[in-house]
């Protein structure tokens, strides 16, 4: 069954501020096997004009699809999450995630379509520094396989 096309432009509230590590960045680049300096020696960030060291492209995605969740698992929304798939992922950066950063998420319903049986959403999460400062916009594509026939 098609979702509501009224959520769609419906935004949920800030996410709590997440704070970005050193350690974590650290974590996520040899996760994905990034040796970057940059993510790792905050004086090779510096050398880069950076202040502290900063996240792979990609970190974004851990606080975004987290945020994401409240979407996700919105009752009245009813995306069923035991079919969905992760489909696409982009980002569109003012300035690259930092250790020491404290980052809040509003995610936005962009769209929702309904193709071959599919559920198709796609969620908007802008991110923002403990300034208000504009970071990084996430966009989630997710489909919802449509239900088996018994």
């Amino acid at each position: 069954m098609a979702l509501d096309q009224s959520f769609v432009g419906r935004s949920y509230p800030p996410t709590s501020p997440y704070e970005v590590g050193r350690e974590k960045i650290r974590e996520f680049a040899e996760a994905v096997g990034d040796g970057n300096p940059a993510y790792l020696d905050p004086e090779a960030a510096k050398a880069l004009g950076h202040p502290e060291v900063i996240a792979p492209p990609t970190f974004a995605f851990v606080i975004t699809f987290q945020a994401a969740g409240v979407v996700i698992q919105d009752p009245l929304l009813g995306l069923d999450y035991d079919r969905v798939v992760h489909r696409e992922q982009k980002f569109a950066y003012t300035r690259p995630l930092r250790a020491g950063d404290r980052l809040t998420v509003v995610s936005t319903i962009e769209s929702i379509k309904f193709l071959a049986g599919n559920d198709v959403v796609d969620i908007r999460g802008e991110v923002h520094d403990e300034s208000g400062e504009h970071v990084v916009t996430a966009w989630t594509r997710l489909v919802a396989r449509a239900a088996e026939e018994a």
